[in-house]
């Protein structure tokens, strides 16, 4: 068995490759790195169906709101067959760990190698989110799936149940997860994610806040109604009214013209796979004052992008989002009006050295908290742990 500083032998399963930034929001990826780098030797497990991967090709072929929606669900359907595969490679492996990340139906049926322990982190899964007020806000794309809840529900609850560390997040997949799954809390860890950007060092603080000088917000998201756009539409308009020089920055989308405005630029995308571009996102961040992203999360990487340029974030006190009031920014009720926002504002514009003060323990979580190496340091510990406890 390996030492306390020994590397692991990781097997990593999803149903998509870690070598893709671009999905999952970027966490697979950041996920398998951070492991790669504080944890061990990690390998990329098949996420094809064995047996069954004539019938994962055809779900490929669907279009892909539904495609997304059926291909899980036919994974648990169809786990039997799929399990024996993945089995197969882990006993030709001899891996320490087996570590699955986001898609839980993956372990659905999987029985590893006696001694190696499973571990699983996301954000969410299917019964906590559906079942919270984030899951609740967006409904249901299939109204017929509802009727398959109590068999995905049974299948979620035995998976987490059979894993043997649980690396949640937020406090809120955690609560969700004992409540609804019923998880033993012993087995699970409030590990929060990191940003979806490589390491920002220490900058110098971005334009001072004050009466009389302009107020930059910034609002970053491909959904403008999804990452409550129509609310940061709102709250511009009601600074200007209170005589507030603000403006808006909008990164990732177009807002619909009923909701633009003269005090807003709007940045279409930014890659920040692209140096430039990667550039003119970080110029962004550093020169704005507030992040307002007033969505419904079960995470939000923005969050701790804003974090790691010591920029605080309003957002609503909802799901998982990673903020902490008066540390990272602040945190308004689900139905609070644009007005409870604007005043927040307002009073940091009449006290700067409070902002100033804001900035700094909003870079102090980042640092501290809600960046990959934190993660990777924490996970590596409770693998070592899960592997003593077999």
């Amino acid at each position: 068995m390996p030492g306390m500083t020994d590397r692991l032998k990781i097997a990593y399963l999803c149903d998509i490759t870690p070598l893709d930034p671009n999905l999952y929001s970027g966490g697979n990826a950041r996920i398998y790195q951070a492991l790669q780098k504080h944890a061990g030797d990690v390998t990329i497990l098949g996420n094809g169906w064995h047996l069954a991967e004539p019938v994962r090709r055809l779900m490929h072929r669907l279009p892909e709101a539904v495609n997304l929606r059926l291909r899980w669900r036919m994974h648990l359907l169809l786990s039997r067959i799929i399990a024996r595969g993945v089995q197969a490679e882990l006993r030709r492996g001899k891996f320490d760990v087996l570590f699955c990340a986001y898609s839980f139906q993956s372990l659905a049926r999987l029985e590893p190698p006696k001694g190696m322990p499973i571990a699983f982190t996301s954000d969410a899964t299917p019964t906590t989110y559906k079942m919270s007020e984030v899951g609740q806000s967006f409904g249901s794309f299939l109204s017929a799936s509802r009727y398959l809840d109590p068999w995905v529900t049974a299948h979620e609850a035995r998976i987490m149940r059979r894993a043997d560390l649980l690396l949640w997040p937020t406090e809120w997949l955690r609560g969700g997860a004992e409540q609804h799954l019923g998880v033993a809390r012993g087995k699970a860890h409030v590990v929060p994610w990191g940003a979806n950007i490589d390491w920002v060092d220490a900058a110098d603080p971005g334009p001072a806040l004050g009466p009389n000088k302009p107020l930059n917000l910034l609002f970053v998201g491909r959904d403008w109604f999804a990452k409550g756009g129509p609310m940061a539409h709102e709250v511009l308009k009601a600074l200007l009214d209170r005589g507030i020089d603000a403006r808006l920055t909008v990164i990732g989308t177009v807002p619909p013209e009923a909701h633009q405005h003269p005090a807003m630029q709007i940045i279409p995308q930014l890659d920040k796979s692209v140096s430039d571009e990667m550039s003119r996102f970080a110029t962004c961040f550093r020169n704005a004052h507030f992040l307002i992203n007033p969505s419904f999360e079960s995470y939000g990487f923005a969050y701790c992008e804003a974090a790691a340029y010591g920029l605080p974030a309003l957002s609503l006190n909802v799901g998982g989002v990673p903020v902490r009031n008066g540390i990272n920014g602040h945190m308004f009720d689900a139905d609070a009006p644009a007005s409870d926002f604007a005043d927040c504002i307002a009073r940091y514009v009449k006290t700067p050295s409070d902002h100033a003060k804001l900035r700094a323990s909003s870079r102090a979580e980042y640092e501290a908290v809600l960046n990959w190496d934190a993660w990777g340091q924490r996970a590596a510990t409770l693998l070592r742990g899960a592997m003593r406890d077999q």
